[in-house]
């Protein structure tokens, strides 16, 4: 599958404004997200991870610099429309009660829906075929609050499926998951973004698992650097934990 530019990010500073003045987290950010892939972002708690992909999806403004999304100014998207380019999966646990699996992942159609948000049989065809691609279509008629944490991050993935955007942005997927279950997602990711030619954006502290699939990988640093390079360049100190990119 041909892989393309879908996401450009030029001098790019992130960080917060109030009224106590700007706090910068990081700056100076500047590179390229291709469909095709899956891009991890490394880096310690603190780091500002989370700060970066809250950017990067239109949550925080940035603080100076440019993010184009699929050749377009994110700045000019209005948000019905950046509903349909960029499904966004966070790190909070949902306390969604007396709600099915289906009901959940259909909610990633609203921005196909209307005023009424009735779906469809398209609608409901997509919602289904969304919860095959993860592997949890036997689950669809369960309640949200009987599921597992691994199974509760399959269905927020199909959810994302579902509103069917080239840009897929995840905070910690596999924050409260034990290790077979992140294995798991993470593969499932490395297989969508393939398969489907989905931009796949993440950040993660599991930097073993990170390695074995991603096709790129950013660190974030507390120091507010970020660089970018390829897995296999990647070198961590076994004493310290500390990693960066051979020269």
């Amino acid at each position: 599958m041909k892989q393309e530019e879908t996401i450009r990010i030029e001098g790019l500073s992130i960080g917060y404004r109030s009224k106590h003045g700007v706090k910068t987290v990081a700056e100076g950010i500047s590179d390229s997200i291709r469909s095709g892939e899956m891009t991890c972002l490394l880096g310690v708690n603190g780091a500002g991870k989370s700060t970066l992909l809250r950017t990067l999806s239109g949550f925080l403004p940035p603080l100076a610099g440019e993010i184009s999304l699929l050749g377009k100014p994110l700045a000019s998207y209005r948000e019905r429309e950046l509903a349909t380019v960029i499904g966004v999966v966070l790190t909070e646990k949902s306390n969604l009660q007396n709600m099915t699996v289906t009901e959940l992942v259909g909610m990633g159609r609203s921005p196909y829906t209307g005023f009424w948000g009735r779906l469809s049989a398209a609608d409901r065809r997509k919602v289904e075929e969304s919860l095959t691609l993860v592997g949890i279509a036997p689950l669809r008629n369960r309640m949200v609050q009987t599921l597992s944490d691994g199974e509760r991050q399959k269905v927020m993935i199909a959810k994302a499926l579902a509103q069917e955007t080239p840009l897929i942005f995840l905070d910690e997927p596999t924050a409260f998951l034990d290790y077979p279950s992140k294995v798991e997602i993470l593969h499932l990711l490395h297989r969508l973004s393939h398969e489907m030619g989905k931009t796949v954006f993440l950040s993660t502290h599991d930097l073993e698992l990170a390695l074995r699939v991603a096709d790129r990988v950013w660190l974030m640093s507390k120091q507010g650097e970020v660089r970018t390079g390829s897995p296999e360049n990647l070198i961590v100190d076994p004493e310290t934990g500390r990693f960066h990119f051979e020269p």
